[in-house]
């Protein structure tokens, strides 16, 4: 008997190969053939082979196809095989294959039987009959669907006629949600032991299925707990120590009972050996505000000094739906920053290391731009599908090659993605712990274009006037600031100060040796395959790379190096190959290491840094946004009209936006004389032609 299970969820792959062998042993002449969407998008040959299985496929079981591009390949397939197989059973995707179920006497795309009818009228909501408000918990509806559908199995049992079908149609629900190796053979056993026919039937009385085994629909996951999984904060390792920072993890159930789990692992031992604690939750269906609520709040206050979300799916809804409003209530009761960090679904981690592209569209809209919505930040990789054995990554110079083996599949942890994503994580969680006086902030100003007297420019901000108020409110916030004495000081000390000796646009800050340059300049050899030989021709006297700026006690104000390219700015981004200049990458190594601030502040809309040379989303060691800015903490004064190049900053720069409202627009009218003269343009017009003195005379 051929068995054939398509779905989306690959990260399941694993665990079902592993119920197949046990099927094999229990039930001699079952076969359970697995096919992932992810593999017959990405691939002809899959989706043949799995085309081929669907034509010759005794009981088809299909689970979470709702993406067209992952259903209309084989739909055709299953549209024909639906009368000619002992059952198909479609559960949680889209309508057009949802309707293909066909169990029994429960024919799925007909009119609602009254059954059905009842069942509807049974269905949880999270709505007030009366008042039409929100009741309860803001997850409510969410764990009433799990409750009635850990119930209705139970209430169809002594029904007869079609909700028998019915029943094991939520029962396969039940089975999957928790799906574990035992779960999915007792998924596959449970559909055999009532739909096997013809020479087949004999396997119903070889397949004795089990109840499906209940995990904690909200929970804790912990690789060196006993069990892994637990529903007691006091479980976890390192539980009570108040000497180390906890950060929150959010994870997918699915994942963990799969034990399909290497890239969550590697995040929390990466973690944990920063110093921080972890509180790694998980919560079932598409809500994580279960688990914020029970593990990561407390009282009115919060356990966590920063949340992370290795999910890749938005807060409230996954890959399903966003509810950016709930999120933003639930966030800002955390009060923390917010990172959703993403493992790669939809391509295979080799993929996206050679690509220029990075993040397929798909994965660009559900994994970055729809948490952003939430309210998320530092969008990033982290892990993924691994790409065939023996295969290597070409994403940074690790060059990791793919494993060949038991649970090969299974996903794989960028190690290098990680402890980038584990080094921002921890920066942050520094930053809100250190004093405010102890704390170094760096602000960056633009120029550009350059030598055209733009220092200190940017679009719809009035800069030196916003940066002197802002330099006085750190005052006030208990920053050590050094202020000038007005608006005029501060733009005289930077723009003039020593820069006439150097021969500069701005005053020279600090000025870096080009012996210490090539020492510490990691990317040495790509920026001289540019621009020749250190210091280069940019902010340099031969001797030294000049950094431009002030100080101001803990906060310099600094000037962000030209492109390189001046006349065509946009040539790094689009030009493969290229790197920028000694200047540029010198002035960031500054910012981060020799200075080494706590933090930077680039100011107004916009500069270089997001518009350097890499992928376009999904940003890999490869790329030099991401290799500028590194782990320093970002925050971006940016014009709220401009969303499309915020979206750059905050995508490739590592950016969290403080968006800053553009001015108020009139007509500027007319003055003084000018009034007059209108005035008198206006009354000759209204007079008309004038005869000429010929026609007059005549």
């Amino acid at each position: 008997m051929s068995v054939v299970l398509l779905t989306m969820d690959s990260h399941l792959a694993s665990a079902a190969e592993s119920a197949a062998e046990r099927l094999a042993r229990d039930v001699p002449g079952l076969h359970l053939q697995t096919h992932s969407a992810s593999a017959w998008r990405d691939s002809e040959q899959a989706l043949a082979a799995c085309l081929a299985a669907v034509a010759q496929a005794d009981l088809v079981i299909v689970t979470m196809l709702f993406m067209e591009d992952h259903f209309l390949p084989v739909l055709d397939a299953l549209q024909a095989r639906r009368e000619h197989c002992d059952a198909m059973v479609c559960i949680m995707s889209a309508p057009q294959v949802s309707q293909l179920t066909r169990m029994g006497k429960l024919v799925m795309g007909r009119e609602s039987s009254g059954l059905m009818a009842l069942l509807k009228k049974l269905r949880p909501s999270a709505k007030n009959k009366d008042t039409g408000s929100e009741t309860g918990a803001p997850s409510s509806a969410g764990a009433k669907q799990m409750a009635m559908l850990r119930r209705l199995p139970k209430l169809l049992r002594f029904i007869p006629g079609t909700a028998q079908d019915l029943r094991l149609f939520f029962l396969t629900m039940r089975y999957w949600l928790a799906g574990s190796e035992h779960n999915i053979e007792h998924l596959v056993k449970t559909l055999v032991h009532r739909y096997a026919q013809g020479p087949r039937e004999p396997m119903r009385a070889l397949a004795q299925p089990e109840d499906p085994i209940e995990y904690p629909e909200v929970g804790l996951y912990h690789p060196q707990m006993k069990n892994r999984i637990s529903e007691q904060l006091s479980d976890l390792p390192g539980h009570g120590r108040k000497d180390q920072p906890a950060v929150g993890l959010l994870l997918l159930r699915s994942y963990l009972l799969a034990g399909n789990t290497a890239h969550y692992d590697a995040v929390i031992a990466s973690l944990q050996a920063r110093g921080l604690r972890v509180i790694p939750a998980f919560a079932s269906g598409l809500d994580a505000r279960p688990a914020m609520d029970r593990f990561f709040k407390q009282g009115t206050g919060t356990k966590i000094q920063s949340l992370v979300s290795l999910t890749g799916f938005s807060l409230v809804g996954g890959p399903a739906y966003n509810d950016a409003s709930a999120a933003e209530v639930a966030l800002s009761e955390l009060d923390v920053p917010y990172i959703a960090a993403h493992p790669l679904e939809f391509q295979s981690i080799e993929q996206w290391g050679d690509s220029t592209r990075g993040l397929l569209p798909v994965e660009n809209t559900i994994m970055v731009a729809i948490p952003e919505l939430d309210g998320s930040i530092l969008p990033m990789v982290y892990g993924g599908r691994p790409g065939p054995a023996g295969q290597t990554c070409h994403g940074c110079d690790k060059r990791c090659t793919f494993p060949s083996g038991p649970r090969s599949q299974d996903m794989f942890t960028c190690s290098e993605r990680t402890e980038m994503l584990t080094a921002r994580v921890e920066r942050l969680v520094r930053l809100r712990d250190k004093p405010r006086a102890d704390r170094k902030l760096a602000i960056v100003l633009f120029n550009f274009p350059p030598n055209a007297g733009s220092v200190g420019t940017a679009a719809y901000l009035s800069v030196f006037q916003s940066l002197f108020n802002t330099l006085q409110r750190l005052s006030l916030e208990g920053y050590q600031v050094t202020l000038p004495d007005s608006v005029d000081d501060l733009r005289n000390r930077l723009l003039h100060g020593n820069a006439s000796q150097y021969g500069t646009q701005a005053n020279v800050l600090h000025a870096i040796d080009t012996t210490h340059h090539v020492q510490n300049e990691r990317w040495l050899n790509e920026i001289e395959a540019q621009w020749g030989p250190a210091p280069g021709k940019h902010l340099t006297n031969g001797q030294s790379i000049f950094v431009l700026g002030a100080d101001f006690g803990q906060v310099v104000v600094t000037v962000q190096p030209g492109f390189g390219y001046e006349g065509d700015p946009m040539r790094l981004l689009f030009e493969t190959g290229c790197a920028p200049t000694h200047a540029f990458s010198a002035f960031y190594r500054y910012l981060r290491d020799d200075y080494a601030a706590d933090a930077v502040l680039h100011f107004g809309t916009h500069g270089a840094l997001e518009f350097m040379p890499g992928k376009q989303t999904g940003l890999s060691a490869q790329c030099w946004p991401d290799r500028l800015i590194g782990a320093l903490p970002n925050i971006y004064l940016y014009a709220a009209n401009n969303p499309s190049e915020g979206a750059l900053a905050k995508r490739r720069g590592a950016a969290t936006l403080v968006s800053y409202l553009t001015p108020s627009l009139t007509h500027s009218g007319l003055y003084k004389e000018l009034v007059s003269l209108q005035q008198s343009i206006e009354r000759w017009q209204q007079m008309g032609p004038r005869p000429s003195p010929r026609t007059a005379r005549a």
